[in-house]
């Protein structure tokens, strides 16, 4: 009987396991398939970098792109050089285009939108610039503090806004927002990031969000990041 009792619980034990495997793959696959509702946000999009390989911009508007924004420059050096290109490629489907800059916490301002302008026209139909904050993109050891970094940012978003013709978007991360606090101090629109659950933690409304950093499409050999905007 101790036997049978032993047996009995072996093969529960790994029953419950395989159901643990299936749930866990279920899980991976729905993570890399994932999409916001559309009910919910009917505008849906990607923001691209030079890390995300070619792109298929016919698959990539079949899936739902309605824009892309595309990185045009990060600090005071990085440029794509493609972005022109990429620019025309995905309005040739129909979809809007915005560029991003990744900004350095520690490189000067000035030297940071004149990266930028280099890359990005004077065009009217771009979408508003997104400019990339995160407490890690820096190329110092140690973050500047909050009085020094308001008043380089400011330095570079009258600039870039004077070229842009229009209001940029704060694409502010967790880390950055917990100790700079720019949702607040900053009257500029917000972009948040956090996948799959909307985020709180800007502390007020946000007009976009990168719901997801690892949608796996047909149209880019690599993981996307998927973009959608509040109504």
């Amino acid at each position: 009987m101790a036997k049978k009792r032993t047996t009995a619980r072996r093969r529960l034990a790994a029953a419950l396991l395989l159901l643990a495997f299936i749930a866990a793959g279920f899980g991976w696959w729905k993570a890399r398939t994932w999409l916001p509702d559309r009910e919910s946000y009917p505008v849906q999009g990607v923001w691209l970098s030079d890390d995300d390989g070619t792109i298929d911009w016919r698959l990539l508007r079949a899936a739902g792109a309605d824009f892309a924004y595309l990185t045009a420059s990060e600090g005071t050096s990085v440029r794509d050089a493609k972005f022109g290109e990429g620019a025309e490629a995905a309005r040739g489907r129909g979809m809007q285009v915005g560029a991003v800059h990744v900004y350095d916490l520690c490189a000067p301002a000035e030297a940071q939108a004149a990266n930028f302008v280099t890359v990005v026209p004077r065009d009217k139909d771009l979408l508003p610039p997104a400019i990339a904050l995160d407490i890690d993109s820096r190329t110092c050891p140690e973050a500047p503090g909050e009085a020094q970094m308001q008043s380089e940012l400011t330095t570079f978003l009258n600039q870039v806004e004077k070229h842009a013709e229009k209001p940029v978007i704060l694409m502010v991360s967790k880390g950055l927002e917990k100790q700079y606090h720019l949702a607040a101090m900053i009257d500029r629109n917000i972009w948040v990031s956090q996948d799959y659950l909307e985020p709180g933690y800007a502390g007020r409304p946000w007009v976009m969000w990168t719901a997801s950093h690892r949608l796996r499409l047909t149209a880019a050999p690599g993981p996307l990041r998927w973009v959608v905007v509040q109504q």
